[in-house]
């Protein structure tokens, strides 16, 4: 797995962080450790077919709850990924699907088609807020950056595409080495970093102390690895949601004064993608504290911040609520 450093890493927070809350947690993590003991099927009723009836080309791959982290996550951190939710019984995704499809496999690996059943994944669905399908998000960077629904003519997807690589031409390499004709084997990737792989495998395998300890380990020789520090942040956040307990945010509810509730409910919050309910529930807690629990809480809710570009209108809001509540 080719790891970018410095900036393209820290704007990756937002989105990974995300993932790793809303599709590793709990249900879905039992799910992914399951099918990694059996081989992977094809969904019912297989992927729309292409323009030509031929089976997806590695341009084209089929992503699950389990491997969206890897495949579309990480992946766009140095390769755009076109995310085509799609299903079995839509008409419309049929007519799109097709067009996706060999374009992707025209595009020499500057981008990839990652095609998401949603009958068979819907907590992706519902990560992307999808109201129909088919919905298409482009992900570059760790980040959504655009997205459409319904099934466009193929000149305007061919435009969307060429303004989608001219504003991530800089940031993602695969783009210039399609362009440059090194593409056609896939992406350019960099050497395999082997601590960042012992983190990773750590991570995937559920252990999330050794995931911790591997990231430390990298920081205490290279103190301003940016990768590192936010996969720490987030291996951490993901202990903690995935620790909670299941009534977590009943408690917190109930007993507005258990600082250690509020901390957990907060975490399953942004976990959900509640994150402005997650970051006003510490803040509430901030006001109503003192001392080193009212610090405690502050060091909680900045820690989540991290795990957010700090350009995030959220982050920003939130972080001027604190200002407000600590002065």
């Amino acid at each position: 797995m080719t790891h970018p450093r410095g900036s393209a890493a820290a704007k990756s927070a937002a989105m990974s962080a995300a993932l790793s809350g809303a599709v590793d947690l709990s249900a879905l993590k039992a799910r992914a450790d399951q099918a990694r003991k059996q081989p992977p099927a094809p969904p019912e009723g297989g992927p729309a077919p292409s323009a030509n009836g031929a089976p997806p080309s590695d341009a084209v791959i089929e992503v699950t709850e389990a491997t969206f982290q890897a495949e579309v996550v990480e992946r766009s951190l140095r390769q755009l990924v076109i995310v085509d939710l799609w299903a079995e019984w839509c008409g419309p995704c049929k007519q799109l699907s097709p067009v996706l499809e060999r374009l992707a496999g025209e595009s020499n690996g500057a981008w990839v088609l990652a095609k998401v059943d949603v009958d068979a994944n819907p907590r992706i669905a519902q990560l992307f807020g999808a109201q129909s399908i088919p919905t298409i998000v482009a992900i570059g960077a760790g980040q959504p950056v655009d997205a459409f629904s319904g099934a466009l003519p193929e000149p305007e997807i061919r435009k969307w595409l060429g303004a989608l690589m001219d504003a991530l031409r800089d940031k993602l390499p695969s783009i210039t080495a399609a362009e440059q004709g090194g593409g056609a084997g896939g992406p350019v990737e960099e050497p395999e970093d082997p601590r960042f792989t012992e983190a990773e495998a750590a991570f995937e395998q559920g252990d999330f102390a050794a995931a911790q300890a591997a990231y430390e380990r990298i920081l205490d020789v290279e103190p301003a690895n940016e990768l590192a520090k936010t996969a720490l942040a987030q291996v951490k956040f993901t202990a903690r949601a995935e620790a909670a307990a299941p009534d977590a945010l009943a408690k917190a509810d109930a007993d507005p004064s258990d600082v250690a509730a509020q901390l957990a409910a907060a975490d399953l919050e942004v976990a959900e993608q509640q994150v402005e309910a997650g970051f006003a529930r510490l803040i509430a807690t901030v006001r109503r504290t003192a001392g080193e629990e009212r610090n405690k809480v502050r060091e909680h809710l900045v820690a989540l911040f991290d795990l957010f570009d700090p350009a995030d209108e959220r982050v920003m809001k939130a972080r001027r609520d604190l200002a407000s509540a600590l002065f």
